[in-house]
């Protein structure tokens, strides 16, 4: 039985990530891997009726793309970490007797100069084939992960993923799906953002824009800014400077029907904070709506802590310290432009978007392929 969710969660359908009772048989298994610039995060899990349970996980923080700002490669030492956080799942993949998989790497390797060499070192030294996927794909995968927690009151849906390098936010237009269609409409993208095969009404994606700012690489573009609240301000700036050619940046978008939900290690420790959590639980945090003021709040505490504080913070947490302000520097900008009382926090991603993505086309989830 999922746990009791928190008042003011109000996600709907009930999120997945129950742990699987018994052991799966290997045919059943799906697992979606993502490499990230900050992260590497895998999932081995089993479909169960419209959801999925959650076998085996994996997550590391490997800084794949510490320095990639400043040499456009991949470091040797990155590369190294990297290999041996990917042998392991190599060994959880091996163990399950995984045969449907997707394992995928986004922007570091996109930009660097010598990913293909990165990418046939993981072949040779951890039997892993990874795949690198463009922004549209990224960010359809971040979207149709989010579909259990679209209200069905949305009309207006606004999608962020802030990644380690790159940030990836989709309009959506709900106005003509009916309301309880809504979560299985954002779902029916995983085919393209333009389905044209459903017989269902569409939800139709206004616009989508790949920011080549994430939480470390924003960081390092302003790595020699000593004064933290002018640092903080500069991201900010910065950040909101990149929506500008987003076609929705100009649009006075009222609160009432719009929703934003933000999917990163960003908006869950946000979220976290705001909690009062010195323990992280993600029964508490994913599904979490919370308003643009509670948000602020939470970011103003993190100035006046400044760097000493946030190192200390329970909260925020020794491997998320080094990244947080940069990625209230997303939040804030993006608040800054369309402001709701209904920010959804997902704690869920790329990961589960694959997995949706594979067992929706493969029909074998309980309402069929969507």
């Amino acid at each position: 039985m999922a746990p009791k969710r928190p008042e003011g969660a109000g996600a709907f359908p009930k999120p997945v990530e129950s742990p699987a009772p018994y052991q799966p048989d290997p045919s059943e298994l799906y697992a979606a891997l993502d490499l990230g610039t900050n992260s590497c995060r895998m999932l081995v899990a089993q479909p169960k009726g419209s959801e999925f349970h959650v076998v085996d996980s994996f997550s590391k923080t490997v800084q794949l793309g510490a320095g990639l700002e400043q040499t456009g490669r991949l470091s040797r030492a990155s590369m190294q970490r990297t290999v041996q956080a990917l042998r392991i799942c190599q060994q959880k993949l091996k163990r399950h007797n995984v045969r449907r998989m997707r394992l995928v790497t986004t922007e570091a390797c996109r930009r660097a100069t010598n990913s293909r060499q990165f990418i046939r070192q993981v072949k040779r030294e951890a039997g892993l084939d990874l795949e690198v996927i463009q922004p549209e794909e990224e960010a359809r995968l971040a979207v149709i992960s989010c579909a259990p927690l679209v209200s069905t009151k949305t009309e207006q849906l606004l999608v962020v993923d802030i990644g380690g390098g790159s940030t990836e936010l989709v309009w959506i237009d709900l106005t003509n799906v009916p309301r309880l269609d809504r979560p299985a409409a954002i779902m029916r993208l995983h085919s393209g953002f333009n389905p044209t095969d459903s017989v269902f009404p569409n939800a139709k994606v206004v616009d989508w824009i790949s920011v080549p700012l994430g939480v470390a690489t924003l960081r390092d573009q302003f790595s020699d800014v000593q004064d933290d609240s002018a640092r903080f301000a500069l991201m900010s700036w910065f950040f909101e400077e990149n929506l500008t050619e987003f076609s929705p940046y100009d649009r006075e978008q009222v609160r009432e029907g719009f929703q934003i939900i933000g999917t990163s290690g960003t908006v869950t420790t946000v979220a976290a904070s705001h909690l009062g959590l010195k323990r992280y639980d993600r029964t508490k945090v994913d599904g979490l709506r919370m308003s643009s003021d509670q948000i602020d709040r939470v970011i103003q505490d993190y100035l006046s802590l400044g760097p000493i504080g946030r190192r200390k913070d329970p909260r925020i947490g020794r491997d998320r310290q080094a990244l947080i302000m940069s990625g209230s520097a997303i939040l804030q900008a993006l608040l800054r432009c369309w402001p709701t009382d209904r920010l959804s926090v997902a704690d869920r991603g790329l990961r589960e978007g694959l997995l949706y993505a594979q067992m929706s086309a493969d029909g074998v989830l309980e309402h069929g392929p969507y």
